[in-house]
């Protein structure tokens, strides 16, 4: 039988809600990584609709916010555990990223982004040439 009211219980619930644990950050858990010249990341967002995600990029800074609406105030609530509200998170990328090509992409909770790898910062050959009649002989 779940307990109606425990004001220790409800003081640690909001507490967490709060400052989050280490289990359940408040923030959007992410996972990142480099697949040759794509950057991954994913962001875990159930039970968001995707028309609350909002994706801007300014600066190098990419900016997630998405939102998790209330559960209906008529209804007893019997247990409340996930965070519900705005969330926010932001991510600065560093120069050698190609920020007018990011796709995003929302299926099952997760948002998936590919950040590609900017043209200037991929690695290159570097052609060498040699002129031999331009070749001078220095004397000391």
């Amino acid at each position: 039988m779940l307990m109606r009211s425990d004001p220790f219980r409800e003081l640690d619930r909001l507490a967490q809600q709060v400052w989050g644990t280490a289990a359940r950050p408040t923030a959007m858990s992410m996972d990142a990584w480099r697949d040759g010249d794509t950057f991954q990341v994913e962001f875990d967002l159930p039970g968001v609709s995707p028309d609350s995600i909002d994706l801007d990029v300014e600066n190098n800074v990419v900016t997630v916010k998405a939102e998790r609406p209330a559960l209906d105030s008529k209804v007893e609530i019997l247990a409340a555990e996930r965070p519900r509200g705005v969330f926010s998170r932001q991510l600065v990328l560093g120069e050698n990223l190609d920020t007018e090509r990011i796709e995003a992409n929302y299926d099952t909770g997760v948002l998936r982004l590919r950040i590609p790898v900017a043209e200037q910062a991929k690695a290159r050959k570097i052609a060498i040439t040699s002129n031999a009649e331009d070749q001078h002989s220095i004397s000391a």
